[in-house]
């Protein structure tokens, strides 16, 4: 017998927040996350806009001694990760330690890491690289290090899919709690980006906007869409049977119900052209939480703002849901926080159930003039108040990986 699946603890640090409160209250609000990078200086690049975190004190929250210890993207998931469960009220302890887990993404891991070592050792030699160069880069290094700091051992696991990577982390913890191999799971991802390694690594293969007016650069489905705005950021999501968080009496975000994985199987970055990829995804998800499409209320879009993905996930959207296409809400997150790469799955999905739980669409910004191809209520400017009973989140990544999760509204037995 399938089990049923909540949330029960959420946090996050993003360009528009350095927790979960702040977060949902700016993105309500539309408020822009993006800005000239302040990291490096970049005002001699092409690129000159992110979406960075902003006001954090990594020093005191960590200390001086452990921040030389572990790659940004690691820093960024423990952040997220206390804060969810915190949130939870979870004590770890009173469960079979073999049925409590982390499943924890990266779509890169520890980047800026890689690229400072590689410069120390060209100027000063191979000898005199960190000791902790490898166990603070790894991506699975950031679920090791959620898993030692709360003492969960059961199984502890890393998706790596680009830009579907936490999406497809929460979609495997939902069906392993599902399906009765865990009791809990902590699960999302991280990543940490904002460097001029990937910048330039993103820019030469044109993937990024190059303008310099952040407020007219994030544009999903805007006719002069030219690319996406690098973010940076964590997600994490505490998922637990639901008769587990009745019985601690915990508070309940949403209900995971349902997900999908495919594959485009046709190009290493470029969608598949007819969306046949991410039209099969989302008809998972809802097949395998006994869905219609007309049950779908919102849906937050990959949106990348580039000119392939938001064509593509608009048509995809119309084959998947037919004529409710143009009856359902949809947006990007990304035009105001940008895409955070492996972490933006993570970031969407609470933005997604936060929308279930609070009756509320949160809007896509910036867009001045909508591509004739783009033909769907993507929510402009302004978010609205709206029954959302079903809501789904879709990440599509480099490699032609399609990602879906779906929530419910939790309305008790």
């Amino acid at each position: 017998m399938k089990r049923r699946v909540v949330v029960t603890g959420i946090g996050t640090i993003n360009p528009i927040g350095n927790d979960a409160p702040t977060s949902w209250k700016n993105a309500k609000n539309g408020v822009n996350g993006i800005a000239l990078i302040t990291r490096y200086d970049a005002s001699q690049d092409d690129v000159k806009v992110a979406g960075e975190i902003k006001g954090f004190d990594f020093e005191e929250y960590f200390g001086k001694k452990n921040l030389k210890r572990m790659d940004r993207f690691v820093q960024l998931g423990l952040i997220a990760s206390n804060e969810a469960i915190t949130d939870s009220g979870i004590d770890f302890t009173a469960y079979d330690e073999d049925r409590v887990g982390v499943y924890y993404a990266s779509g890169i891991g520890g980047l800026e890491t890689i690229s400072e070592q590689k410069e120390k050792a060209m100027e000063r030699g191979y000898g005199r690289m960190s000791p902790y160069f490898i166990p603070s880069t790894i991506i699975n290094i950031a679920a090791g290090n959620i898993a030692i700091e709360h003492k969960i051992k059961g199984p502890v696991l890393s998706t790596v899919t680009a830009c579907a990577s936490s999406t497809n982390s929460i979609g495997e913890a939902f069906h392993a709690i599902r399906d009765g191999y865990l009791d809990v799971c902590v699960t999302g991802g991280s990543e940490a980006t904002v460097i001029p390694f990937a910048v330039w690594g993103f820019s030469v293969m044109q993937a990024l906007n190059k303008g310099d007016d952040p407020n007219y650069a994030s544009i999903p489905f805007d006719v002069n869409r030219s690319g996406f705005v690098l973010g940076e950021g964590a997600a994490t999501l505490i998922l637990e049977d639901l008769e587990s968080a009745k019985k601690r009496n915990a508070k309940i975000y949403a209900e995971v119900i349902g997900y999908g994985a495919t594959c485009d199987a046709t190009h290493i970055t470029s969608p598949d052209p007819e969306g046949d990829g991410a039209r099969r995804c989302m008809l998972l998800a809802l097949a395998d939480g006994n869905l219609k499409p007309e049950d779908v209320d919102y849906i937050n879009a990959h949106g990348t703002s580039t000119p392939l993905n938001d064509k593509t996930e608009t048509l995809a959207i119309k084959r998947a849901f037919g004529d409710h296409a143009y009856k359902l809400s949809v947006s990007s997150s990304k035009s105001m926080t940008g895409h955070m790469l492996g972490a933006t799955g993570g970031v969407e999905a609470i933005f997604s159930l936060l929308s279930v739980k609070e009756d509320f669409i949160t809007p896509t910004i910036n867009v001045k003039e909508l591509d004739p191809l783009c033909d769907l209520n993507y929510t402009l400017h302004q978010g609205v108040k709206k029954t959302v009973n079903v809501a789904i989140s879709n990440s599509l990544g480099f490699g032609g990986h399609n990602a879906t999760i779906a929530f419910q509204k939790y309305k008790g037995d």
